[in-house]
């Protein structure tokens, strides 16, 4: 009975060969019924994955399982104490949890908020934030009372569908338009002694994006906090791409990146894309990800789409993703619920 399944804590770096056998076949089950299309990360690097440390993140992973099966999963995480933006981001719990198909509307969703409850008030947490891209997890966050406070979509642009003449128009377009700009490329981490600069722009351009009624706190990005990442990336073969603009006083004025991997080697991820404000309104967002489209597709010709999120509400971004080809194939949203309603579900 669903009463008797007890969430139990899941340690990457000790665990056994059963848990990853029993991880494995939930993990696979789920991707058949959501993403049946897309390759499947290899096991090996799905473990290296989990098993990489995040200094600036405190993280907990459970499974609620029963004779060998796992029937959820639950992941959870909040900023460390001390880490850039802790004191405006520490009232936020992010989780994200799955329930195998077969094992719905029994009750093992239910089963979890015991302990996320315990974990809020473990660290102070006042937001639960969840996001749900598939139909039963929205029906469940419904039910739970919690409120869709930002709408997102994932969007894919067919490489084999390209304008390529578009593409070399716009790169041409924001050369001329911005004749004094410069456009530089880094296939690969960001050197060291640019990290400060580029961090300081990140995070001024990550918090103009739309965040509608999401209740969050300031991203900070710091060049520890980059090294960590290009160390995670390097650990699983992951590459980075970078195009930046700098205007003629030398600051930087736009940046885009991307991620790729030879373990799924048909997938480019888009990342962060972003302008300055006082830089709009000049074909720059245009010229970077014409650059990018390009770059990538030179490197990696056996690449069949690029991916990338984006709020529903961000138009100027959504429009020249659009313009380039880019349609939607996934809505989701985030939701947010506050501790003690979610308390009164227990």
């Amino acid at each position: 009975m669903v009463k008797h399944l007890v969430p139990a804590p899941v340690d990457a770096n000790s665990a056994s060969a059963d848990f990853w056998r029993r991880y494995h076949a939930f993990r696979r089950d789920r991707h058949l019924e959501t993403r049946p299309d897309d390759p499947l990360l290899p096991d090996d690097v799905e473990e290296s994955k989990l098993r990489q440390a995040h200094n600036f993140e405190i993280l907990y992973r459970y499974e609620i399982a029963r004779d060998g099966e796992m029937l959820s999963w639950l992941g959870c995480n909040t900023i460390k104490p001390g880490a850039p933006g802790y004191e405006s981001n520490r009232h936020v719990l992010h989780a994200g949890a799955a329930v195998l198909r077969d094992h719905r509307r029994q009750g093992v969703g239910r089963a979890w908020l015991p302990l996320v409850v315990e974990l809020m008030d473990r660290h102070g947490c006042t937001i639960l934030s969840v996001n749900a891209d598939e139909e039963s997890g929205h029906a469940f966050l419904r039910w739970l009372g919690a409120e869709a406070r930002l709408s997102d979509a994932e969007s894919r642009l067919q490489l084999a569908d390209v304008d390529w003449s578009m593409v070399d128009s716009w790169i041409a377009d924001g050369e001329t338009r911005s004749p004094d700009t410069r456009l530089e490329q880094y296939d690969g981490p960001i050197p060291k002694a640019m990290r400060a600069e580029y961090a300081a722009q990140l995070s001024s351009l990550l918090n103009t994006i739309p965040f509608e009624q999401l209740d969050h706190g300031e991203i900070v990005i710091t060049p520890p906090q980059m090294s960590e990442w290009y160390e995670r990336m390097a650990a699983v073969q992951e590459t980075s791409h970078t195009v930046v603009t700098r205007e003629p006083d030398g600051s930087l004025s736009a940046m885009t990146d991307t991620i790729w991997s030879p373990h799924m080697p048909a997938v480019i991820h888009q990342q962060f894309t972003g302008v300055r404000p006082d830089a709009r309104g000049r074909g720059i967002g245009k010229w970077i990800k014409a650059v990018m489209v390009r770059r990538v597709h030179e490197l990696y010709p056996e690449a069949r789409w690029i991916t990338t999120y984006n709020a529903t509400s961000n138009d100027p971004m959504l429009a020249i993703n659009h313009a380039l080809g880019f349609r939607r194939h996934r809505a989701g949203a985030e939701y947010q619920i506050s501790r003690d309603d979610l308390a009164k579900k227990i």
